[in-house]
């Protein structure tokens, strides 16, 4: 099971948490300095991938990448194969450049609830959904859709001259 999902810039502030186990907000600013800490020390040439049960507990391994100024981090249980989740944020970084055409840190900031919806169609309540970036893509663009045309539903008229018209 997937514990955690997170984007990390590398000044060390979140861009995106989401924790698939309860946790209070302190715990979850806790682990996150504790995984950045971890993260800006490691040399740029060593493994990709981390046990870490002094963070997150017995049976926890992390896997990250770094893009630019991101660090992109999935923290999971032995149940999960390491290479799939490596694969896994390759899936999630491929699906943001298809959005945002080239992601960086400011799409991420000012693009919150997309990014949301991105890693909800690929991973629900600590499962791998959706291992394809282009059916996320689809699934992202139809929410999109009905978002726009949500929106454009009017109940009440713009004017009061709509009113007269009745």
């Amino acid at each position: 099971m997937i514990k955690a999902v997170l984007v990390i810039n590398t000044q060390g502030k979140p861009r995106l948490t989401k924790f698939y186990d309860f946790l209070t907000v302190e715990k979850q600013q806790e682990l996150i300095r504790g995984v950045f800490g971890v993260l800006c020390t490691r040399a740029e040439k060593v493994s990709n991938f981390m046990e870490v049960d002094s963070i997150f507990g017995p049976d926890s391994r992390l896997v990250y990448k770094h893009y630019a100024t991101l660090y992109f981090v999935f923290v999971f249980d032995s149940s999960e194969n390491e290479l799939a989740m490596l694969d896994l944020i390759q899936v999630f970084v491929e699906t943001l450049d298809k959005c945002f055409r080239n992601v960086c840190e400011l799409d991420i900031v000012f693009n919150y609830s997309k990014l949301h919806a991105i890693i909800d169609e690929i991973i629900s309540g600590g499962q791998v959904l959706e291992t394809s970036s282009t059916e996320v893509m689809r699934a992202v663009e139809e929410i999109s859709k009905s978002e726009a045309a949500s929106n454009s539903i009017s109940l009440v008229p713009k004017t009061v001259s709509g009113w007269r018209s009745r």
